[in-house]
């Protein structure tokens, strides 16, 4: 409840339930599925309520809004600096450790810093695991071709094709 009243958010039953849901998940969930999950325990929430509390959730600064991909906004409330990764092979959207992150604190050329997102995009761990390894064309190259078929299988059945002078 403070974590709203701070962000100037009015806490209300459906905006604890939705920023309690968002506490609890690091599945970075979209609208949709933050309904699903809401409506289970407030049977009489709305959609638009979701959508509507989501957005001012956002505004306010008291959540992250997502923007990986053009199919669906996704959001996540763990507002400090993190990375969030996307798997191109199953979809799933998570948290990744980059120590390396280079941190540009409050200020960077004289430019007041409000928030830094990074997304990185490939594939994950567990589908990397799951696939063959894809061969290049250069690979293919080295492991050389078929062999030709015998000169017999060449030549066209008797009778047929090029004629002999007699």
């Amino acid at each position: 409840m403070a974590r709203l009243r701070d962000s100037g958010v009015t806490p209300t039953m459906q905006r604890l339930a939705i920023l309690e849901f968002l506490e609890s998940t690091k599945s970075h969930p979209t609208a949709d599925e933050v309904y699903t999950a809401v409506h289970k325990s407030c049977p009489t929430i709305a959609r638009a309520t979701i959508y509507n509390t989501l957005e001012a959730l956002t505004k306010a600064g008291t959540i992250l809004q997502l923007t990986m991909d053009a199919g669906a906004a996704r959001y996540d409330a763990d507002i400090g600096p993190h990375v969030h990764f996307r798997c191109r092979v199953c979809g799933r959207v998570y948290d990744i450790d980059t120590r390396q992150q280079r941190c540009l604190g409050r200020a960077a050329d004289g430019h007041q810093i409000e928030s830094v997102r990074t997304y990185a995009f490939g594939v994950c761990a567990s589908c990397r695991g799951k696939r063959k390894p894809e061969v290049t064309a250069s690979e293919r190259d080295s492991r050389g071709k078929k062999p030709k078929a015998s000169s017999d299988a060449a030549r066209p059945p008797k009778g047929k094709g090029v004629r002999h002078a007699p």
